[in-house]
């Protein structure tokens, strides 16, 4: 691979993260309005599957050559979509991220037993540094992130979830991110849909009660969200996954400071030192891979 796709990748997880740090704003919009949790996720992934179905009719025909393997990937990504969604709304925005940004633990594991990655001492370096980072956001000893609640659990499986479709994405990089970002929206409705009726089939909610917060919605998909999950399914077809995992720790940062100013929560130096340590272990990576052409254009300083 090439330097400079390497880079656009590592940009675009970058991108990713930033944007999903974001995502909690309309899903508490709905909430707001009085939609049940289950249904919720139903209306928010009802939206991006609209608008994809005529890419998707389109390139039915790469549809089909994806086969299998596509459609799996596409349902392990989606199902991380939704659980992690889903602990946004059953927990705190903070503790949902910190806990689904367990991902390069899980990432980097599995990425050595199913890729051979190397597990290097720069990437423990990062891994210490990110957690460290967090638990610091979380109060060290005072708020420790032991899962409390279902909200807590579904944080930990969606990041896990996340990791199985990382390395999925890794070994399949004939797979277009196009078709992948379809599926990702389809397979999550389908997912969520089935939940709803399943466990809520009295909470169906009506359209005049989602209308005040379509607007905030659209402008969200439209902007932010379907590029962002572009961006989040092409990264990481070229790196490594627990690379990838890093990169999107940019959620948490910009996740703590969006909470922070749009929802009232603190954020002082504690905070702030936490989102220092994560911004740093999610960029050390990079920035050694940086160093490394300039020592080759200098070998002898």
């Amino acid at each position: 691979m090439n330097a400079s796709l390497e880079v656009k990748a590592k940009l675009a997880c970058l991108y990713a993260g930033a944007v999903w740090g974001l995502f909690w704003i309309p899903l508490r919009a709905l909430e707001e309005v009085g939609i049940h949790g289950l249904w919720i996720t139903v209306v928010y992934f009802l939206i991006p599957t609209i608008c994809l179905i005529p890419v998707t009719l389109k390139r039915w025909k790469h549809v089909k050559m994806g086969g299998l393997s596509l459609q799996m990937t596409a349902m392990i990504s989606g199902g991380a979509l939704l659980l992690y969604s889903s602990s946004i709304i059953y927990t705190d925005v903070v503790r949902a991220m910190l806990l689904f940004y367990l991902t390069p633990i899980w990432a980097t594991i599995l990425a050595r037993v199913f890729l051979g990655d190397a597990i290097t001492p720069s990437r423990i370096v990062a891994m210490a540094m990110a957690i460290l980072g967090m638990l610091t956001i979380f109060g060290l000893g005072v708020q420790f992130p032991i899962p409390q609640n279902i909200g807590d659990w579904l944080g930990i499986a969606s990041g896990v979830l996340w990791a199985v479709a990382m390395v999925r994405l890794r070994m399949s990089e004939s797979h277009s991110a196009i078709e992948l970002t379809a599926g990702f929206f389809q397979w999550s409705l389908i997912f969520s849909a089935s939940a709803a009726f399943l466990l809520a089939p009295a909470y169906i909610p009506r359209v005049e009660q989602a209308l005040p917060a379509l607007p905030l919605l659209l402008i969200f998909m439209a902007l932010l969200v379907l590029p962002g999950t572009y961006a989040s399914l092409w990264g990481p077809k070229y790196l490594s996954p627990g690379i990838v995992g890093l990169l999107f720790m940019t959620e948490i940062v910009v996740g703590a400071i969006s909470v922070a100013l749009l929802a009232g929560e603190p954020f002082g130096i504690r905070e702030l030192t936490g989102v220092l340590l994560i911004s740093g272990a999610s960029m050390l990576e990079p920035l050694l891979a940086l160093r490394r052409p300039l020592r080759n254009l200098h070998p002898n300083d």
